[in-house]
């Protein structure tokens, strides 16, 4: 739709596109051009004192639209005759010049977004490192992005998803590092999104990714610049979405869940050690209290003697079954997980240590559990803890229910079952077209070198094979291995 030729007009085509707008102002600034603009999402100031002003003061002859741009104060300007194109970025803060007579109008971005500076992570915390996050505005996302990679080849594609919220996207990717094929996958699956609005970066992760069904998450959310860096590195993708401090990445591992940053930046022999304990902590968390459970239940001859009397003694009192002890316990965790996270931060976190305290005193004392089981119960929730990403730990907790009950149910062979059950699950996994038990299955020993181990860097000249990277090497390797002394 073309723009009108007169300003009545011009404005009445505005109200009616526009429907009920009561805070769209326009202001003549002379005779013949004139502002139009939302007052709740522009900059005053810079309307008033920048845009306004120096129309007012300006004077071209001959008069053209692309002239009056270029004079204009402001960092971003356009100049448009679809008025498709006024409305939305009338809608992003913007503001329109018009002239009566004229086919072209003039845009500025006088936008006032609401945003926040960028503050400490507070989801994935770290000890070592640098300690920055993302924020929800997109370009200040971007700025830090570009600060860490200050490269010609950090390439970034614009996407609007949306038909509603038009939400801004940003694809970022290094170019000749990145797998074109990996790209173009990501691309095809953004512009053939057809919905109403993506409000976050956790709904946009969840319509682009390989099995939307699966309970693990296939892609990275993270509000890490660093990791964003590492990932982009690798040759991987991101995205960036407007109005969420979490980035997508990907394509990501299963055991890429259960990296940190902070392998990086520790010493390689300690940084394997923590790793380790992560890789632990799943098992633990996993089968700790369905082992407990199946034990008690049908594998009594397991436990060995000088354990079995104190434990038959713990549970003395207790009327119920393993499997109903077990669950009764892991349901009353969640319930206080939740409860500790809905809550202002201070009160949770009292609502946490009080409430477990005073809940398993009380259901020791009235015989509904043992304390071997809190015991139990409790090294399994610490357990879960130690995972980086957040939705891999919900993830890890979800399957431990399952497993709970088929132990309680079946014994050991229901545990044996219940992990072939969800190896099969993994194993048939892709994130984005790649294998998502890489380098496991299928294997890739080179691989493993910065996967399940940590090794040092001299080391880790090569890239994973898990991109597909068409650039392979990180650095010289024989090159990092000549030190030299002083007087050499």
């Amino acid at each position: 739709m073309d723009l009108p030729g007169s300003v009545d007009l011009f404005e009445e085509t505005l109200k009616s596109l526009l429907h009920n707008c009561s805070d769209l102002i326009v202001k003549h600034a002379n005779d013949d051009l004139n502002l139009i603009y939302f007052c709740n999402l522009v900059d005053a100031n810079l309307v008033n004192n920048q845009l306004l002003s120096s129309l007012q003061q300006t004077r071209l002859e001959p008069f053209s639209m692309e002239g009056l741009a270029q004079l204009i104060p402001i960092g971003q300007t356009d100049l448009t005759c679809e008025m498709e194109q006024v409305i939305i970025l009338l809608l992003r803060g913007w503001t329109v010049v018009y002239k009566v007579g004229q086919t072209d109008a003039i845009l500025a971005n006088t936008s006032k977004q609401p945003k926040r500076s960028p503050s400490i992570a507070e989801i994935e915390t770290n000890v070592i490192g640098p300690q920055i996050g993302f924020t929800e505005s997109l370009e200040t996302n971007l700025g830090i992005v570009r600060s860490y990679i200050a490269h010609e080849d950090l390439c970034n594609e614009s996407f609007e998803i949306g038909e509603i919220t038009r939400t801004q996207v940003q694809l970022l990717y290094l170019k000749d590092v990145a797998e074109e094929q990996t790209v173009n996958t990501l691309r095809q699956r953004i512009s053939e999104l057809e919905i109403d609005g993506v409000i976050a970066s956790t709904l946009l992760v969840q319509l682009i990714e390989d099995n939307s069904m699966s309970i693990f998450p296939q892609m990275i959310l993270t509000e890490r610049p660093d990791r964003v860096s590492f990932s982009l590195l690798e040759g991987k993708v991101v995205l960036l979405v407007n109005g969420s401090n979490f980035a997508i990445v990907g394509p990501s591992t299963f055991l890429d869940f259960f990296k940190s940053p902070e392998d990086h930046y520790l010493h390689w022999n300690i940084a394997m050690f923590i790793r380790g304990l992560r890789f632990l902590a799943i098992f633990i968390s996993i089968l700790l209290t369905p082992a407990y459970v199946a034990a008690l239940t049908f594998h009594y001859e397991m436990i060995p003697p000088s354990l079995l009397v104190p434990l038959a003694q713990s549970r003395s009192k207790v009327p119920f079954p393993p499997l109903f002890e077990s669950l009764f316990l892991e349901v009353t965790i969640e319930l206080l997980r939740e409860a500790g996270a809905r809550l202002p931060t201070k009160v949770g976190q009292t609502m946490g240590i009080v409430g477990g305290i005073v809940i398993g005193q009380a259901a020791v004392q009235a015989g509904f559990t043992s304390n071997i089981l809190i015991m139990i119960v409790a090294l399994a929730a610490l357990s879960s803890f130690t995972t980086p990403i957040y939705l891999m730990g919900i993830s890890i907790r979800f399957v431990r229910f399952p497993m709970i009950i088929a132990a309680g149910i079946w014994g050991g062979i229901g545990i044996v079952f219940t992990i072939c059950l969800l190896l099969m699950h993994l194993l048939r996994q892709t994130s984005l077209g790649h294998p998502y038990m890489h380098p496991i299955y299928p294997p890739r020993w080179r691989d493993m070198i910065d996967t399940v181990i940590r090794l040092p860097f001299p080391i880790l000249a090569a890239r994973s094979t898990f991109t597909r990277t068409p650039n392979k090497q990180r650095f010289n390797k024989n090159q990092a291995k000549q030190k030299k002394d002083i007087d050499e």
